[in-house]
């Protein structure tokens, strides 16, 4: 049995995870006519990758949110070719997709380091361009932050995602008996006793109609395309928002949730996930589980008891099932060693096909060598 030496929380306040900026490349310089000269280039404007930073500490210390390159020098006696203008650069956190107004990817910021640049500077005057100079690019941009996690805890509110991240761990996060309990997102660092970490994202419940931005919405679903793998957690009784909304079964929920992820990204659906059945602690749990897994065996054969807008296309296939109680600590060492058996399946593929793409690359270059001779 794979044991916890312990588990780091860090919970994130005053969460901010996206914004809106104004960027603009510097103007080139003027050229000089009667000599012939250039006038610098503007500027460009890039984003950059930086674990020290967040996008509420961009948004704290620049509360304009403009950014502005520097404009190219202008062709003189002294100095026929102008100097270049001076870039700007955004820091932002690693994580980051850039997109622009039109809602076009710019693209992503995975690592730390990345950079990629955002508007350009315009050209120095010369000879072609009758010596004036142009302006540099002027953008709207948006920093959207999607969390990067190994795992990422996938269930309605009250399926108790809190509870069972308080029972892997010592951490304490808010847990209470009514909706949207965990109003945004939290990371849990699980490190192994031979050092290996895991780290798990809980995030804002789902409601029916996320993928249209209902109650959390895409604040919630586009932080679920950065995870690794994904974990359902359901209530072993069922689900019921409130009391004008329909009673779902554990079944029902499972479907729903599926449902939502297929509607917003269709490839979340495929993603290795395990489900993670909790509250078995509760009267008649044993044999609701039993039931459930027979439903999960053939899940088109019970498709009857979801309304049609309700099934997904393809039903998840789940690595393992775990029944849990995070009330009483019941099953909880299973799980954490299935989370681990899971995650290092993926990472020995993984190593595995890059090892082949590499013995191919080298095949491919051997035969070409030999045909060239």
């Amino acid at each position: 049995m794979v044991q916890l030496s312990r588990i780091l929380f860090r919970k994130y306040g005053n969460f901010v995870d996206n914004l809106r900026l104004y960027v603009r490349g510097g103007s080139g310089g003027m050229g000089l006519p009667r000599l012939g000269g250039h006038g610098g280039n503007g500027g460009d404007v890039w984003v950059v990758a930086s674990k020290k930073v967040t996008l509420k500490k961009v948004k704290d210390k620049y509360p304009q949110k403009r950014f502005l390159a520097g404009p190219g020098a202008n062709s003189s006696v002294r100095a026929l070719k102008g100097e270049r203008g001076e870039d700007k650069e955004i820091l932002a956190p690693v994580g980051v997709t850039v997109t622009a107004d039109d809602g076009k990817i710019v693209g992503d910021l995975n690592a730390e380091g990345d950079r990629l640049k955002v508007a350009k500077g315009g050209y120095g005057g010369s000879f072609h361009s009758a010596f004036e100079p142009t302006k540099g690019q002027i953008k709207q941009i948006r920093l959207d932050l999607k969390l990067i996690a190994d795992l990422g805890l996938v269930g309605y509110p009250n399926a108790g995602k809190s509870s069972l991240l308080t029972a892997m761990s010592n951490a304490t996060p808010q847990i209470a008996d009514y909706a949207f309990t965990t109003l945004r997102p939290e990371i849990g660092k699980l490190m192994y006793k031979d050092y290996k970490q895991i780290s798990v994202a809980d995030l804002p419940g789902l409601i029916e109609g996320a993928h249209i931005n209902k109650g959390m919405g895409h604040k919630f679903l586009k932080h679920v395309e950065r995870t690794k793998q994904l974990m359902f957690v359901v209530d072993v009784s069922g689900f019921q928002l409130a009391s004008k909304t329909p009673f779902r079964s554990a079944f029902e929920a499972i479907q729903l949730l599926t449902k939502e992820l297929e509607l917003f990204k269709e490839e979340l659906v495929s993603k290795p996930a395990l489900l993670v059945v909790n509250k078995m602690d509760l009267p008649d749990a044993e044999d609701k589980f039993a039931e459930l897994k027979e439903q999960l065996q053939n899940p088109a054969e019970f498709s009857h008891l979801l309304a049609d807008d309700m099934i997904p296309k393809n039903y998840m296939t789940f690595r393992h099932v775990v029944p849990v109680s995070a009330l009483t600590g019941s099953g909880i060492d299973h799980l954490k060693s299935y989370i681990r058996e899971s995650l290092d399946e993926d990472d020995a593929m993984e190593n595995k096909d890059v090892h082949q793409q590499r013995l191919q690359t080298l095949q491919t270059l051997k035969h070409n060598s030999h045909t060239s001779i």
